[in-house]
């Protein structure tokens, strides 16, 4: 019996996308969390204003703050620091 083997990716060839709207408390909360890792594991940040997007707004806009990684959702409304670690392959 083989075991398959997940390869780990390479945290600075990752993206995270930060969705959210101005005035959030918890945006403000998930955008430090994101930074830190982001800043320690060079991954790419990058963060969208749900209010400049339609598309975003009414796909997301009971989950704000919306984590992406990669363009796939990963976590709303909290960001776990470990999860995000591990979502990053670290």
């Amino acid at each position: 019996m083989s075991l398959l083997r997940r390869e780990k990716k390479n945290p600075a060839e990752s993206t995270v996308t930060l969705i959210g709207k101005p005035g959030c408390h918890l945006c403000d909360e998930a955008r430090t969390v994101i930074l830190k890792v982001t800043g320690e594991l060079g991954a790419a940040f990058e963060e969208k204003d749900i209010l400049q997007d339609e598309a975003l707004y009414e796909k997301y806009w009971e989950q704000i703050p919306v984590t992406l990684v990669d363009g796939r959702q990963h976590d709303f409304w909290r960001v776990d620091e470990k999860r995000l670690r591990t979502a990053l392959g670290a």
